[in-house]
């Protein structure tokens, strides 16, 4: 799996929203072996560092082969981009597609929103 780069945050001042959105996000069923697939948004609030997108999209893409249960893939997604940029508050949000009937969204939180972005609308997917 690709290691995610960072940079430093240009405005550590300041508390504003990242907003990173991919509607090809794929992983297989450990079940099945079928491939899911979702649409992901990453949310964050950085700190004193930002993720490279170009390391976010191979980090994302390493998960097309592998076996991961949707609640699994999401909390690990979170668990290592918290783990790379520390960042002040992040959400993770994916949500697949239907398989079997079933559409399933997942949403993951780590740290708290500051209050300052309390107003902030999320777009639609």
């Amino acid at each position: 799996m690709a290691d995610l780069e960072t940079f430093d945050n240009p405005s550590p001042e300041r508390a504003y929203m990242i907003e990173s959105v991919t509607h090809e996000f794929t992983c297989v069923c450990p079940v099945t072996g079928q491939p899911d697939f979702a649409s992901l948004r990453i949310r964050y609030v950085p700190a004193k560092a930002c993720v490279e997108l170009k390391s976010l999209k191979l980090f994302l893409w390493g998960f097309r082969d592998e076996g991961h249960f949707h609640e699994d893939v999401t909390n690990r997604i979170l668990d290592t981009l918290v783990g790379a940029c520390s960042p002040t508050w992040m959400e993770v949000r994916g949500e697949f597609n239907t398989r079997g009937g079933i559409a399933t969204t997942i949403t993951a939180r780590h740290g708290k929103a500051p209050a300052e972005l309390d107003g902030i609308e999320r777009a639609p997917f």
